[in-house]
C-alpha cells in the first residue's frame, strides 16, 4: 500500500455535492482506503476568469493501485460525474488531479508525478495543507513552505 494525494475541484452543477460524491467514490476504489479528507474551500477561478468560483478539496488515499491505474480510476469517476474535457482551466463538473504518490516520480505522456503545477496554486495547497502540511512532494520544500509563498486571497473554507 502507498500513500497518494488527490485534488478535487468543481464549479458546475452542485460543486459541493460533486466533491462529496467523488470522495465517496474514491473511498470505494478497489485496494484503496480513504484516510483523510480536507475541508472544502470556495476559490476564485484560475486561468479562465469568466466562470463561477470553484469548490476545492484534497484527499489522502492508501492504495495498492499503480499510479496509472489510479489515474484511470480518477478519470472514470470524472466521466461518471459528467465531465466533458474542453477549455483548459475552464468550467467543469469535476476535476480530480493526482498530485503525489509516495516514492514515485513519473514523466510520461499520461502522467507527471509529482503534479508539475501544484506549488503554484493556493486552491490545491490550502486543502492539501490541511491533511499533509509536512509532505515534501518535490523532495525539498514542504506543502506548508510552498503555501507560505502564495497569496491565498479569495480562498475561503466552506462550512
Amino acid at each position: 500500500m502507498t500513500l497518494a494525494y488527490v485534488a478535487l475541484g468543481s464549479n458546475l452543477g452542485n460543486p459541493r455535492q460533486q466533491l462529496l460524491d467523488a470522495m465517496d467514490a474514491l473511498a470505494k476504489l478497489p485496494d484503496t482506503r480513504l484516510l483523510q479528507r480536507s475541508p472544502l474551500y470556495r476559490t476564485p477561478p484560475w486561468g479562465v476568469l469568466e466562470q463561477p468560483p470553484f469548490i476545492n478539496a484534497a484527499v489522502e488515499l492508501d492504495t495498492a493501485l499503480s499510479p496509472h491505474a489510479l489515474l484511470d480510476a480518477l478519470l472514470a469517476i470524472e466521466q461518471r460525474a459528467g465531465r466533458v474535457r474542453g477549455e483548459r482551466n475552464g468550467p467543469r463538473t469535476l476535476d480530480l488531479d493526482l498530485l503525489h504518490v509516495d516514492g514515485v516520480r513519473l514523466d510520461d505522456p499520461q502522467l507527471t508525478l509529482p503534479h508539475p503545477r501544484m506549488a503554484e496554486r493556493a486552491f490545491v495547497l490550502l486543502p492539501l495543507h490541511d491533511i499533509a502540511p509536512t509532505l515534501r512532494p518535490s523532495g525539498q520544500a514542504t506543502v506548508a513552505e510552498w503555501l507560505a509563498r502564495l497569496d491565498p486571497a479569495g480562498c475561503e473554507r466552506v462550512a
